[in-house]
């Protein structure tokens, strides 16, 4: 069965060989069933909900992907994309959860009709290779900010806005805490140099480990007026699904009352989290495919991947589930690249990934239990290899270096990824169109357009 399925001989693999590259890839990207709940319930949204919907929404689109493109690779929600969803729209906006979850249904609904055309590659094209590494190197930033927030080691100041925290204060909670975090990052460097298996997982778990003989000994004690809590399980296992109710369907319920559900945030906003939406999705995941695809030299002569409207249908209809379901934007995982290695090369890879995300689902109590100053380390540890693009950058060329510089700045002295998009994409098209190169840079149409559209925005909203 899985032979006619997967062609597995046509792809010169074997079952035992795709099960266990299967099981690496997920041990690789399961820190996601940790961090994803813990920067979702930042914007309301139940911890437990949102780790079964995490699960559900990666087995969904892996499923997916080995049904329909046959390759090996994983999907779960995007990181960045979670810290947009939470931090910029939510935080930031003032938009509801549920709000934001309308607007990934529609970034996935227009992505499933571009998935079927060629659009999505042709915009894909039109937008320069310096933005796109740079909105990968700025949302590495960010989400390094906010894994130092949230482990309380960069604390707000009214001085200085941001400053290092003092080890001096809240010694037994929020230090110590800070301290297992910055512990947990060298773990987690350590591991990922000696290119240990799910050494960002790993990491999270020996950080917690040392969270809870901190609090047996009495060295961490929870505040929950801190934000602090108890680091010890209660449970293991657990069938109860009932949490998913608060989030499964929920984006529909906007328009039982649209003018209470949309308050405080204008059409034309509105539009903006969208594409915001759109734009980091597009780039992270073919950006991915290509990535990974390369490594598994599955690209044919002309540099292109065969199949790739199936992948891309896969993370279209995946992210309009995971919407439903209850969690941010489903994408591609660059983890599955660790699969790739280990000598997977058809869906039975993915399909044995996802399968192992629909078995966390009932360990969702020991998940839920793990704290932000555990899976903090994996927020700067990712934001590290997204800032890896950013060498590709030519600096040497001003009117590429700037804009690069303007977006990957932006977006954390900001808080907003959408901020650092609409900054680069402006900065790129008058710098070039000014100094006359933009002929010569062949700059797209689009590119015009969403210049004026941000333009716009800033002498309007």
């Amino acid at each position: 069965m899985f032979e006619k399925i997967f062609k597995l001989k046509e792809n010169n693999t074997t079952i035992k060989t795709e099960i266990l590259a299967g099981i690496t890839t997920f041990m690789t990207m399961a820190y996601i069933l940790a961090v994803n709940p813990s920067i979702l319930s930042e914007a309301g949204m139940n911890r437990e909900a949102v780790l079964i919907a995490t699960a559900l929404a990666s087995f969904v689109g892996t499923a997916l992907m080995a049904f329909l493109a046959n390759y090996p690779f994983a999907l779960a929600p995007g990181m960045g994309l979670n810290a947009y969803f939470a931090y910029s729209v939510c935080l930031g906006m003032g938009v509801s959860w549920q709000v934001a979850l309308l607007a990934v249904f529609i970034e996935g609904i227009i992505f499933i009709l571009l998935s079927l055309t060629n659009v999505r590659e042709a915009i894909f094209n039109a937008i320069p290779a310096t933005l796109k590494l740079a909105v990968s190197g700025g949302i590495g930033l960010f989400i390094a900010l906010i894994g130092f927030l949230g482990a309380k080691i960069i604390i707000p100041s009214a001085a200085t806005t941001l400053t290092y925290r003092d080890f001096s204060v809240n010694f037994h909670s929020e230090t110590i805490g800070a301290i297992l975090c910055l512990i947990g990052v060298l773990v987690m460097a350590v591991l990922l140099v000696k290119k240990v298996r799910g050494g960002i997982l790993l990491g999270i778990v020996i950080t917690w480990v040392l969270g809870i003989i901190a609090e047996l000994v009495g060295l961490y004690v929870p505040n929950t007026e801190l934000g602090m809590f108890s680091v010890i399980p209660e449970s293991i296992i657990s069938f109860d699904l009932a949490a998913l109710g608060d989030t499964f369907g929920q984006v529909f319920t906007v328009f039982k009352d649209p003018s209470e559900s949309f308050n405080g945030i204008s059409a034309f906003n509105f539009i903006v989290v969208i594409f915001s939406f759109l734009f980091v999705d597009l780039f992270d995941t073919l950006g991915t495919l290509i990535g990974v695809s390369s490594k598994a030299d599955m690209l044919d002569k002309d540099g292109k991947l065969p199949r790739i409207k199936g992948a891309l249908l896969a993370d279209a209809v995946a992210t309009t589930a995971g919407a439903v379901i209850g969690t941010s934007t489903t994408t591609t995982y660059v983890e599955s690249a660790s699969g790739v290695t280990e000598g997977g090369r058809t869906g039975l890879t993915a399909l044995t990934t996802g399968f192992l995300f629909l078995v966390a689902i009932i360990f969702s109590p020991l998940f839920l239990t793990i704290p932000t100053f555990a899976t903090a380390p994996a927020l700067i540890v990712v934001g590290f290899y997204m800032m890896g693009n950013i060498v590709k950058v030519d600096f040497n060329d001003m009117s590429e270096g700037v804009p690069a510089f303007l977006t990957i700045a932006a977006m954390p002295f900001a808080y907003s990824i959408s901020e650092g998009i609409s900054i680069g994409v402006i900065s790129y098209t008058l710098i070039n169109l000014i100094t006359g190169k933009a002929k010569e840079k062949k700059i797209s149409i689009l590119m015009y357009v969403l210049t004026v559209l941000f333009i716009l925005k800033y002498i309007f909203l």
